[in-house]
């Protein structure tokens, strides 16, 4: 079985966008604040605003995205019979 290559990256940087995006904003409330913390070291921007979300969750898309594409290609070249 292939897998989708292109359908694989969104799929997974959509979920990992999203979670970053959700993730944000609860900081704004005080929950997951060191998540952010952590995520703010590797993402340019990220932090418990709107905007920092925002930017944060745009950051993780294409991380999870470039990183789905890779793994999906890595997967079709090493699963061939």
């Amino acid at each position: 079985m292939k897998l989708k290559i292109l359908a694989f990256g969104l799929a997974l940087g959509i979920l990992w966008g999203l979670g970053a995006l959700v993730l944000g904003i609860l900081a704004i409330f005080g929950y997951g604040l060191t998540w952010v913390a952590v995520l703010s070291s590797v993402y340019i921007g990220y932090g418990a605003t709107i905007l920092g979300s925002l930017v944060g969750a745009l950051w993780a898309f294409v991380d999870a995205f470039v990183g789905g594409v890779l793994f999906a290609w890595l997967y079709n070249k090493l699963s061939r019979s």
